[in-house]
């Protein structure tokens, strides 16, 4: 196990009712930002529970944010901001919300071009405290310090990470996300457990207890994931997707071991360029990148099918088969395609994205640094 250190400064607020303590979280003269998505927030009655809990605080709001935030809407928000002086940014909606909350806390008291917080990794001293309201389980973002921005004028997706944009607070109640479409929920749980993969399936380093950790998020996922889908309104259900997902990302379980994260960097390509839901382009790119990384990562796929699909039988090399085929059927079975025929993407697409991430220099992605452009579009054509 590698060195690490460990801090998560966000309380997080568990369970039903809890968004009244947003009264309790917040300065009594916070000035504030509700920054939210389309407005469903409006008809599932969460947005009024928030109102009441904002009291008589000043609060300007902004709505419009989407799936896979957009960067020049976001600047919108950014000048409402700094034009009212707000001093607390509200994010009341999902992952794409949330990390929208965390890029204008980070721009209003930017002095340079925002757009380089993201294309450049600019240096970020201060940010606006942010708190949340979560309503779609999936991204962890919730407790995390990282964010994805998509540019859809220019056709790019990037992210950023600064613990200065850690949420100070998370209101995490199941019965909010009780409405939500099944597209959405299925989403969600394909999302986390992608992001639990790309911290486990790697190569052993004797970190057990984040194993164990990773597996039993995995696992509750898989168990979980199709009860909430099959009874949207079991609160138990719910409420353990819910909290597997914070888990799937908020710093635990990647403690001190190798992490790849090759399949978002592929998937956020084919998002900015053919505007898939981002858990699907997981789904497409993950089962195909196993396959073609499968000796590197011959040890954890044989631990990760013991452990997580009790596969015992036959070969390595069949057992290996056997979990990557498992791992497909799961995404399949929420609803969730993985080929990229699927939405219209021909095998093509694959040299594009693969020359996109040459132009990035992102040359040497995957735990061990050899995936390169060539074995992305190998990945890619082997997804089609």
């Amino acid at each position: 196990m590698e060195n690490f250190t460990y801090h998560n400064p966000t309380r997080i607020r568990f369970g039903r009712g809890q968004i009244a303590a947003v009264d309790r979280e917040l300065p009594a003269d916070a000035k504030v930002m509700l920054l939210a998505g389309g407005g469903s927030i409006k008809r599932n009655g969460v947005y009024d529970q928030v109102r009441r809990a904002l009291g008589r605080r000043t609060v300007f709001e902004f709505f419009g944010v989407e799936a896979n935030p957009d960067y020049d809407t976001l600047m919108k928000a950014v000048g409402l901001c700094r034009r009212e002086k707000a001093d607390w940014i509200l994010a009341v909606g999902g992952g794409s919300v949330l990390d929208g909350a965390k890029f204008v806390a980070a721009a209003v008291p930017f002095a340079g071009e925002p757009w380089d917080i993201l294309a450049r990794q600019a240096r970020i001293t201060q940010s606006l405290p942010i708190g949340t309201v979560l309503t779609l389980p999936a991204t962890g973002s919730e407790a995390n310090d990282s964010a994805v921005i998509s540019r859809r004028s220019i056709r790019e997706k990037l992210a950023f990470i600064n613990p200065l944009v850690f949420p100070r607070f998370s209101i995490l109640d199941p019965e909010t996300t009780f409405s939500l479409p099944a597209r959405q929920v299925a989403n969600g749980i394909g999302d986390a457990f992608c992001h639990v993969v790309e911290q486990y399936l790697t190569y052993p380093a004797d970190a057990a207890l984040q194993d164990r950790f990773a597996e039993s998020i995995m696992q509750v996922l898989i168990e979980e994931g199709t009860k909430t889908l099959a009874q949207p309104t079991d609160y138990a259900a719910r409420a353990n997707l819910v909290w597997a997902a914070t888990w799937g990302l908020n710093g635990a379980i990647g403690l001190g071991v190798p992490q790849d994260w090759a399949t978002h960097m592929i998937g956020h390509e084919l998002t900015a360029l053919h505007g898939i839901d981002h858990a699907r382009t997981l789904a497409i790119v993950l089962p195909s990148l196993l396959q073609v990384q499968r000796e590197g990562k011959r040890a954890k796929l044989l631990q990760y099918g013991a452990r997580v699909w009790n596969l015992h039988e036959g070969s390595e090399d069949v057992r290996i088969d056997a979990v990557i085929a498992a791992t497909r059927k799961f995404f399949e079975s929420l609803g969730i395609p993985t080929r990229l025929a699927n939405y219209g993407v021909k095998a093509d697409s694959a040299a594009e994205v693969a020359r996109r991430l040459q132009a990035r220099g992102m040359v040497r992605l995957g735990e061990r640094g050899d995936i390169t452009p060539a074995v992305v579009e190998k990945i890619l054509r082997l997804a089609a």
